[in-house]
């Protein structure tokens, strides 16, 4: 389907629970199918889970295992979920933004960490793509801790008639990647912001800046965040899910398409979202031209300090 004929798009959000117990990781994985199905029976084209959904599968690790080897342990996890996560892709005939996850990057930084937070986008065609983390917490950087490595790119995707990007977290806070992107890839239908955060006030940093990069891209932009915290363990996560349309008076003017509040617990497997009819078509127009003040692509080349 070519991108230009494509009127709307429906996104489901799963903000996970997880203080729901789990047992391994094929009790995950068949979890993940079952929100597949869900999605996919209220019509949706994608379904988003959140950053660092991978810390579940800690749930079942060693009782012993040290804080600086829960990246190793989750890394390993996760290479054994990619298959399967790419055939529900197929099965289900949903795209699946499988949260994100710590995966090996041997060779991309021989100075650097041995990890990335890797976002894996999984296709119903069968193609995988997927984005590193390119903006790390002090916590994602500590030696003694999670010590992850940063990304160096933004892909654009094209699936479906339309045309999709990835962003994690606290990228979605940093308006340096809102320029690029509004620069090199101005034709964004949907933004995809899996998180993880552990205050109300992290949740808030991200919901928010996520609603500023639609009115800045005059897209929309879907984020989802983790509930709770997994049994035995004393990481909170406050969020919930949202996506955010341009502040214009034709969406409605306050640029809120769907919301699920943020929470710092939640019941079941936690909440999912679908979100109906996000009018790409629309937003298209506004791109070109539409939007009451919208100037474009904007630069400050021309500011001087």
């Amino acid at each position: 389907m070519d991108a230009s004929s494509r009127e709307t798009a429906t996104v489901a959000l799963w903000a996970v629970n997880m203080a729901k117990p789990l047992r391994n990781l094929d009790e995950w994985l068949s979890g993940v199918e079952a929100k597949l199905a869900e999605a996919a029976a209220g019509g949706a084209d994608i379904l988003v889970i959140p950053e660092y959904v991978s810390e579940q599968w800690l749930q079942y690790a060693p009782a012993d295992l040290p804080t600086d080897q829960e990246i190793d342990f989750m890394a390993t996890e996760g290479e054994k979920a990619l298959p399967a996560l790419s055939g529900l892709a197929v099965k289900h005939g949903v795209a699946l933004l499988a949260g994100s996850f710590p995966i090996a990057a041997p060779g991309r930084d021989p100075d650097g960490a041995p990890h990335v937070n890797r976002a894996h986008l999984f296709l119903p065609d069968g193609r995988r793509i997927v984005h590193d983390k390119l903006s790390l917490t002090p916590s994602e950087m500590d030696p003694a801790g999670w010590n992850l490595n940063t990304g160096s790119r933004i892909t654009l995707v094209e699936w479906n008639g339309l045309r999709l990007a990835m962003l994690i977290c606290l990228d979605i806070e940093m308006p340096a990647l809102s320029v690029a992107l509004a620069q090199h890839a101005p034709q964004v239908d949907l933004l995809l912001v899996p998180s993880m955060t552990e205050k109300r006030s992290g949740y808030h940093r991200v919901f928010d800046c996520a609603k500023a990069r639609a009115v800045e891209l005059q897209t929309a932009v879907c984020v989802v965040g983790c509930i709770g915290s997994i049994p035995s363990d004393t990481r909170p996560n406050y969020s919930g899910a949202a996506v955010y349309l341009p502040c214009e008076e034709a969406f409605g003017y306050d640029g809120r398409f769907a919301e699920i509040a943020g929470a710092a617990a939640t019941e079941a497997d936690g909440p999912l979202l679908i979100a109906r009819d996000i009018p790409v078509a629309d937003l298209r127009r506004m791109r070109q031209g539409g939007a009451e003040v919208w100037p474009g692509a904007w630069s400050a080349a021309h500011v001087s300090f």
